[in-house]
This record gives structure tokens, C-alpha cells and sequence, in this order.
């Protein structure tokens, strides 16, 4: 490896502000990150029994979040915040289950669910009455209103600690949302980071600006500086810097990557593009003329169809397909490396997704890492120090990068594409004429999703191949081809979806044009499933 020396003359980075989120194993714990940054703030999710009181101080948060979570404050060992959270004199907002360890551990009384009357359960829609004013409903809710939130909860405060008062009550909560001003602690029963909950994300805004001062300058064009920054410090630059490869996917995440990569390093960066085979229509293309031709980025593009699909021969069970496509792409990804020499440095497109997973208190495994569209494995196997600018990000984040790194607003918007590709949409055993004929029904399919202007109000929409032959007519001959299905869903991060609600005209052109203009399909049906209980993807 070379002798690798951070450049000199950077000026420190700036110090935004900062919240920090204690994770108590809620659902949406994401999404209260969500909500904080959209207005401007930057924040991290850690799990409450990761975050030692000497870390949370280093971390120097402007105001802190307890999450919501699954357990209940009443059972023996039952998580609690760590005890500096309300000694460090900096606000406090407690969601749910945050509220109730709150007001549980500075002297107030928890009781689980009962009635109505004594406080009950309350899941779905309800309503809280604001009794009383406060900083943090300040020009939003006024007292005397009846606001709908979404509620989520068994037990509920039952008296509260000294210095709270009840500022809004429920039908089953009669301590809703609660607020010591003095010391700027605050606890609702309800999920304002939700949907459900109109006026939620205010509200978040309200803590996080009216409450804690945050000035909200964390956008993302300071973002992307500041990356720069950090990747040369990392990376070096100029003759003693070190070199980078980038494995390219074609996708979103890995795009962006190589592109603030290649505006921090320029030439320092050498990406691979391993051609599987399984792309959409055009795609390898459109990978080659961005990167080569456009930015100008040294390029490795390596077309390896015919050894994935002979590896794939015969083989139908989607799990084995996994692992085949990412063992292939790591033998022929680690090859192509060997070309570039001396590299010091793999890049990757992990988000901050990935990372809050990883470090999940429940113990879980973390999100599995497709190899071929993350390269896992790589930087063990090739003795090469990791880089991951996006590791700070969530997906519509990195879209917003891209945008200031100023690539297209089209590319940057693209629908999610899966690491083994066009693999995984055909079930069964894949063949080059299958793959052919997908492609041309997946490519009328978008063609006709963007005709009609609801590409953008779709998370992901794309065509599958059934291993299912029907009977048709076609110009009264008999015809016995393929069955293809249609999938279209929304969701805001892919952990649930509901599918597109199209009209049956869209679908009805749809089928019509794919019939028509497709040899190979003679019926076309839509996928209506929901997930859970489905995937998005068939396999």
C-alpha cells in the first residue's frame, strides 16, 4: 500500500447543531430522524444502552429525543435513559414510551391500560385536547383545539413528577402531552414523527427550533463540502494521496458516491462496472456514457453476461441465485481491481440505514448487505481501508446530494433497482431469450408510468416474468406464452408498501401495448399485495 498522507491547510469542519436520538426499539424511531432533519438539523439514532454518559456529553447534543419502543415501563428490567440525559441541562422530548420512562425515572407513576376512564389503551387515530400553553406548541396549537395524532400505547402516565404540568389530554390518556417550561422537558403519549399525526413534524420543529434554538443550516449543499473535506483528509490528494476504486451499480446510492468522490479526488478514483447481464434495457449504456463520458472518471467496464448466466444455468431457487450473483461479482469485481493496482481505498454506498441497523440494541442481525450491489467481502479479502460518504445519509438525503453534486434530477430520482438485478424478476430458471423479453415489457411499462406523470408518486414499479404459460388467441391462432406480472408500490422507505392504486384504462394500455409489441407474452396481470404480508420484490 502507499504511504498514505491526509492533506494539509484544511480548515476544520464546522460544528452544526445537533440532537441526538435514544433508540428504545420503536418501528419509527427512523423516521423521528426524518422529521428532525428535514428541518435543517442534523441528529443521529443511538440505542439507549450504547450511549455511556461520557459519549452522549462528547457528542455535545442541542436537545435530546427518547424514541418510543415495544416494552413497558412496569416490567422488571425494562429499558431506561441513561440517568445524565436530565442533568445535562439541554432539552428533552419524550415519544411514547420516551415519555413514559421520563416521567417514571424522575418520580412520577406509570400504570398499564385499563379503561377508559382510568386511562386506557389507545392505538390508531385519536384526538388531544390542548389544555394549556406552552414553548412548544407555540404558534401551532392553541389551547382550546382538538388535534388528531396517532397513538400507540398500552400503559400511561398516571401522575406526574414535580415541576410537569398536563398541557393536552386524550379520550385514554389524560396526561396526552406534558411539559416542565423551566427545564424544557416535554412528553407526548402520541407519535408526532407519523404521518397520521398532521401537524406532528411541526411540532418536532417547534422542540428542535422554538425550544432548543436550533438554527436548521444543515443543508445539503453544507453536506457535500463538508464530505469533500472529510474524504481528502481520509483519502489524501496529489502524489502521496491514495487510490480509490468504486464499485458501480448503476443504482442511486453507488452513482452519487462515485460522483462526490470524483469531485473530491478526481483522478485518485478508478471505478468498476461490472456487467452482469440482469440490467434493464440500456442501462450498462447509460452507466459507461455518465461515467467515461461525461465525468470523465477512469472506468473499468466489464461485460461478465455470459459467465453469469452459465453460472445460473438450471438454477431456480432465488436464494441460491443471491449467492451465486455475489460470489460471481466478487471474484470478477476483485479481478478488475488487480488491473487498477496499488489501490488503497474501496468505496461504498452504504447509507445511514445500514449503520442504524448494524447497531440495533435488540441484538438482531443487520441488514443484509447484497454482495453485488455493496461489494461485501471486498474490503477483507483486498487489505483495503473502507470509504463511506453516505453513511451519514438517508435515501431521499442522497437524492438531494445528487442534486446539489448537480446530476440530473431524473438520474438522481431513479426508482430502486436490486443488487442481482433483473434475476430476482424472473422466477425460475433464467435464460438469455427471458431476459430479453422482460426487459422490453419493463421498459413499455416505465415508458407509459412517465407518459402518464406518476413515476415520482412511485417508490418502485417494474415488470416481472411468471414461470406460468396460458393459453391466448392471437389472430385466431392458438398462442401458449409467458405471463407477466405488473408491480407498482408507495412506501417512504421500503420497509412497508402498499401498492399503486392505478386506473384500469392505464392498465388496460398497458397490457395492450406489452401484448402487442412483446413476442413471448400473451396475458399481463397486477400485482394488488401489500407489504407485509409480501415483498416488494417477487424473489
Amino acid at each position: 500500500m502507499n504511504n498514505i498522507e491526509p492533506s494539509e491547510n484544511i480548515d476544520p469542519l464546522p460544528q452544526h447543531d445537533r440532537i441526538l436520538i435514544l433508540d428504545f426499539g420503536s418501528q419509527v424511531t427512523q423516521l423521528i430522524a426524518r422529521r428532525v432533519r428535514e428541518s435543517g438539523i442534523y441528529c443521529e439514532i443511538w440505542p439507549f444502552n450504547q450511549a455511556p454518559d461520557e459519549r452522549i456529553k462528547a457528542f455535545n447534543p442541542k436537545a435530546i429525543i427518547l424514541s418510543g419502543g415495544p416494552a413497558s415501563v412496569k416490567d422488571a428490567d425494562s429499558p431506561r435513559a441513561p440517568a445524565c440525559v436530565f442533568e445535562m441541562n439541554v432539552p428533552l422530548f419524550g415519544i411514547c414510551y420516551g415519555q413514559q420512562v421520563m416521567v417514571e425515572q424522575l418520580g412520577g407513576k406509570i400504570e398499564a391500560g385499563g379503561s377508559v376512564e382510568s386511562g386506557g389503551r389507545e392505538f390508531g387515530r385519536s384526538y388531544v385536547n390542548i389544555q394549556d400553553h406552552s414553548p412548544i406548541t407555540e404558534g401551532l396549537w392553541d389551547k382550546g383545539a382538538h388535534e388528531q395524532v396517532w397513538m400507540s400505547h398500552g400503559d400511561h402516565v398516571a401522575d406526574l413528577p414535580d415541576g410537569f404540568r398536563a398541557i393536552g389530554t386524550s379520550e385514554g390518556a389524560p396526561f396526552a402531552f406534558i411539559a416542565d417550561d423551566e427545564r424544557q422537558f416535554y412528553g407526548v403519549q402520541f407519535h408526532p414523527e407519523v404521518v397520521h399525526t398532521p401537524h406532528g413534524a411541526q411540532l418536532i420543529k417547534n422542540f428542535t427550533h422554538n425550544v432548543a434554538g436550533c438554527t436548521g443550516d444543515w443543508t445539503m449543499t453544507a453536506f457535500k463540502e463538508e464530505a469533500i473535506a472529510k474524504i481528502r483528509q481520509q483519502v489524501g490528494t496529489g502524489p502521496k494521496g491514495g487510490t480509490v476504486i468504486c464499485g458501480l451499480s448503476g443504482g442511486v446510492d453507488s452513482s452519487v458516491t462515485a460522483v462526490l468522490l470524483h469531485e473530491a479526488i478526481g483522478d485518485q478514483l478508478h471505478c468498476i462496472y461490472v456487467d452482469t447481464g440482469m440490467m434493464r434495457a440500456g442501462e450498462s449504456e447509460d452507466v459507461v456514457e455518465l461515467f467515461r463520458n461525461h465525468y470523465n472518471i477512469p472506468l473499468i467496464h466489464e461485460d461478465a453476461a455470459d459467465l453469469f448466466l452459465g453460472k445460473l444455468k438450471g438454477v431456480t431457487d432465488p436464494e441460491q441465485k443471491r449467492k451465486i450473483i455475489g460470489g460471481t461479482f466478487i471474484d470478477v469485481f476483485d479481478d478488475c481491481a488487480q488491473r487498477v493496482g496499488g489501490a488503497d481505498f474501496l468505496a461504498q454506498g452504504t447509507l445511514y440505514p445500514d449503520v442504524i441497523e448494524s447497531v440495533s440494541f435488540t441484538g438482531g442481525p443487520s441488514v443484509t448487505i447484497k454482495s453485488h450491489h455493496n461489494v461485501g467481502g471486498l474490503p477483507e479479502r483486498m487489505n483495503l481501508q473502507l470509504v463511506e460518504p453516505l453513511r451519514e445519509l438517508f435515501k431521499d438525503e442522497v437524492r438531494a446530494l445528487g442534486v446539489a453534486l448537480g446530476m440530473h434530477p431524473d438520474f438522481v430520482k431513479r426508482h430502486p433497482f436490486p443488487g442481482p438485478g433483473l434475476a430476482i424478476r424472473l422466477p425460475g430458471d433464467i435464460t438469455g431469450e427471458k431476459l430479453e423479453i422482460l426487459r422490453k415489457a419493463d421498459t413499455i411499462y416505465l415508458e407509459e408510468i412517465k407518459n402518464a406523470g406518476l413515476y415520482d408518486a412511485i417508490w418502485q414499479a417494474f415488470a416481472v416474468l411468471l414461470p406460468v404459460k396460458t393459453v391466448g388467441v392471437m389472430g385466431d391462432n392458438r398462442t401458449y406464452e409467458h405471463v407477466c406480472a405488473l408491480r407498482a408500490v408507495t412506501s417512504t422507505d421500503g420497509m412497508t408498501a402498499d401498492y399503486y392504486h392505478f386506473d384500469h384504462e392505464f392498465l388496460g394500455r398497458v397490457s395492450t401495448r406489452i401484448i402487442n409489441e412483446v413476442r413471448g407474452i400473451n396475458r399481463v396481470v397486477y400485482d394488488v399485495t401489500s407489504k407485509p404480508p409480501g415483498t416488494i420484490e417477487w424473489e
